[in-house]
């Protein structure tokens, strides 16, 4: 790993909230992401299960953590569950942990080898009445796919079909959101490492500069700064093609006049930042782009003035899409009597602003976390409105990251060029 050590109590700490959720005499058992193969013997990059991560740090394939805080054996009330090293696996691949170095990272004392697990497993088994299994619920999760979770999932209920089963899930979706401070540290950090590679963009960009040049300048400040690299693939869209949401081909000209919406976040100790601003290629707004972006860097404050514990999500939606209605009335883009008119299945706004203006951040760059209760201390979101017109071939979308306080919230990144006076006076620097 890049990133320097993260302190072993932010995993034990989810552990112990894990487990005061649990039902009495239950095991809970996570499972590992899978290695996924490219064409002919190649692999994507390993991407770690988000609750193996949430509830030990551990970066490596073939894990398993499973929780048994009832075990009649006491030294098992918590096993971390790993591939075991060797000689010609480490020629190949390189270093794999060794079990003090698994604890280290996990704070978890009792490491077996998966080659063990059947065995241990099976007298857990016999012990426990209720079963936990991680499965990757997502409401946009693509469930074409054949999923190795479900394959394990089937197979454990297959060997073992009179227990009772639980959902994991159901747990750690409720806990997850809900930001411990020491997760915010890390969170920070990567926070800090973006706002690094913004402020080298700033002073980068100019008429002529290819979008990939760009990109190539944020993953330098990335890695440069022990980052893992991109928390997702970065958005580096100039002129018209800023109205792709989600453009990643980042291959064209930037040209004097246009702007340039850049969205990009690092990944530091497995937690994400996530960051969006609109500037200019020149370094100067033209009054039109001006305009625009100060409507939605009005809807933007608007929205991180709402935020707070106790506010229910669909209200804060709500008011959110009104205040982006007033700013487009304000731009000349809609008028009173098209919001009269419009279907409300269709609303008139929607024509210049169709994306939601918030998600949960975290361990996914789209975390865990529901839409329809309210809004609690420790959650972890994006703010990030968006003003697009074809027929000016602008885009505009500006993205802070809101952890929620006691009172009201903190912005991760206050201090980082997002007003027009701010951003020219960066891009002026350069």
């Amino acid at each position: 790993m890049k990133y320097t050590s993260i302190p072993s109590a932010l995993y034990t700490e989810n552990r112990r909230r894990f487990v005061e959720q649990m039902k009495p005499n239950s095991v809970a058992i996570f499972h590992a992401s899978p290695t996924l193969p490219k064409s002919g013997d190649g692999t994507y990059s390993y991407q770690q299960d988000a609750d193996i991560l949430w509830l030990s740090g551990i970066v490596q394939e073939k894990t398993m953590v499973i929780l048994y805080p009832d075990n009649p054996d006491k030294n098992a009330r918590e096993v971390l569950v790993l591939l075991r090293p060797n000689d010609t696996l480490e020629k190949w691949v390189g270093h794999k942990l060794r079990k003090n170095e698994a604890t280290s990272i996990s704070g978890i004392s009792n490491v077996k080898w998966l080659d063990g697990l059947d065995v241990m497993l099976q007298v857990m088994m016999n012990s426990a009445d209720y079963v936990y299994l991680n499965t990757n619920e997502h409401n946009r999760l693509d469930t074409e796919l054949p999923r190795l979770d479900l394959e394990f999932v089937h197979s454990t209920m297959k060997l073992y079909p009179l227990h009772h089963y639980e959902r994991a899930a159901q747990i750690t979706k409720k806990l997850r959101p809900i930001k411990t401070a020491a997760e915010i540290a890390v969170v920070k950090h990567a926070v800090d490492i973006t706002h690094k590679a913004l402020n080298r963009v700033l002073q980068f960009v100019k008429p002529g500069v290819k979008e990939y040049e760009i990109e190539a300048e944020i993953i330098h400040e990335f890695i440069s700064n022990r980052a893992t690299g991109h928390a997702y693939d970065p958005i580096i869209a100039s002129g018209d093609r800023a109205r792709v949401l989600h453009y990643i081909d980042n291959n064209d000209v930037c040209k004097d006049g246009e702007l340039i919406l850049m969205d990009f976040g690092a990944q530091y100790g497995n937690y994400n930042a996530d960051l969006t601003r609109t500037i200019p290629v020149n370094g100067k707004f033209t009054p039109r782009q001006k305009e625009v972006y100060e409507a939605c860097l009005a809807v933007h404050n608007f929205g991180k003035k709402l935020l707070k514990p106790g506010l229910l999500f669909p209200d804060y939606v709500k008011a959110i899409n009104e205040e982006m209605e007033r700013q487009l009335i304000k731009i000349g883009l809609i008028t009173e009597e098209d919001i009269k008119k419009q279907d409300a299945d269709n609303p008139a706004f929607r024509k210049y602003f169709y994306h939601g203006v918030t998600h949960h951040l975290g361990l996914v760059v789209h975390d865990s976390g529901s839409y329809t209760d309210e809004v609690k201390e420790g959650m972890l979101f994006t703010i990030e409105p968006g003003i697009y017109i074809e027929e000016e071939q602008m885009g505009i979308r500006i993205e802070n990251n809101i952890w929620i306080t006691k009172d009201g919230n903190e912005d991760l990144f206050k201090g980082i060029p997002i007003t027009v006076d701010e951003i020219e006076a960066a891009m002026k620097k350069g």
